[in-house]
């Protein structure tokens, strides 16, 4: 992956250079750029809209994180010069493109949830199976005695 990309680039940008001129493949490659990083600040303001969605209503926002990372890997391969980056990272970048992504990255995955208690630790029964409901008040919480 790490030979083969930056090889598909450089044979791209011969080619299309060499079609199009050096100036305009430079003036391409930096245009991607700016496109890609206006779509990247407006759809990833979006999926930060929809991430915040979820969690107000108490969902766990599994495929906006997703699309998140998405966003994310989308506008790194932007930023990257060349074709077929700029080719993957827009891809990244289109909603419909990317929820499709994202879904099929998920249904192949396992989310695991942990409930947490008030004080951070996961929520275990004790040995017995049991979990017995009530109040207490720690030792160091009440008030010293006075003398």
């Amino acid at each position: 992956m790490f030979l083969l990309v930056p090889l598909l680039e450089v044979f791209l940008l011969l080619k299309i250079g060499g079609m199009i001129g050096a100036w305009a493949t430079i003036g391409l490659i930096v245009l991607t750029a700016i496109i890609g990083a206006v779509m990247l600040k407006q759809q990833g303001l979006a999926t930060l809209q929809r991430l915040q969605r979820s969690v107000d209503q108490g969902q766990l926002p599994g495929l906006a994180l997703l699309e998140a990372m998405f966003l994310l890997v989308g506008g790194v391969l932007l930023l990257t010069p060349g074709f077929f980056t700029d080719a993957v990272g827009f891809a990244c970048l289109i909603p419909p493109v990317r929820q499709a992504m994202a879904g099929w990255l998920l249904s192949r995955s396992s989310v695991v949830v942990h409930s947490m208690r008030s004080h951070g630790g996961p929520r275990r029964p004790p040995a017995g199976g049991r979990i017995i409901e009530g109040d207490y008040t720690a030792k160091d919480d009440e008030d010293p005695p006075r003398r």
